[in-house]
């Protein structure tokens, strides 16, 4: 089965969220809070004045996220799980809950913190790579990206987890913008923080 040649339309998530609130179960599943808990962990500072969560949802890790964050824009491409996302982050005065169409669509302030948590393999190349460049505009020196992607093959999405977190991989090491900081491989998902140089 052929992988699609373009990112996913926000219809596609419309449709997922459709059908069901909280389609992969980021509310009630051990495995989303046990990879959530690992992801906040995974960060080194105690914490962080200004952070940008690409692909919120319903906002599961958001709130997570909230107690190291002095402010956080949290943001997803489609409008139905941010319903839900706004209502459950409503009592965090730090956070701010958008609608925006990621690459195509950036904040054009600086951030030093950005998570991309199990959304990046949604894009085609060409998005990815944007992406990629928006990340490194808007990440100050010293700030961190952590990536944490389901590493399994799906073949709705354009890009695979690894490779993902390869392609950031080569942006790292000397002379490159990136410092590998961190990486967890666990069965079916990857972490990897980086840190701009």
């Amino acid at each position: 089965m052929e992988k699609p040649n373009n990112s996913l339309p926000e219809d596609y998530f419309n449709d997922v969220y459709r059908n069901s609130e909280d389609p992969w179960d980021f509310e009630t599943s051990e495995y989303e809070y046990r990879k959530y808990n690992s992801t906040v962990d995974a960060l080194t500072k105690e914490s962080y004045k200004n952070a940008f969560e690409i692909g919120c949802s319903i906002g599961v890790l958001s709130e997570m996220l909230a107690a190291k964050c002095e402010k956080l824009l949290a943001v997803d491409v489609a409008e139905a799980p941010l319903v839900k996302a706004r209502k459950r982050l409503e009592k965090y005065q730090q956070i701010v809950v958008q609608k925006m169409a990621v690459p195509h669509q950036f904040p054009s302030e600086e951030f030093d913190l950005i998570v991309i948590s199990e959304v990046a393999y949604y894009l085609a190349w060409p998005d990815f790579k944007l992406l990629q460049q928006q990340i490194l505009a808007h990440l100050e020196t010293g700030g961190q990206l952590l990536l944490v992607h389901w590493t399994p093959v799906v073949h709705d999405y354009p890009l695979t987890g690894d490779e993902v977190h390869d392609d950031f991989m080569k942006l790292s090491g000397s002379g490159q913008p990136l410092k590998h900081i961190l990486n967890q491989r666990v069965e079916t998902y990857r972490l990897d923080l980086f840190e701009k140089q």
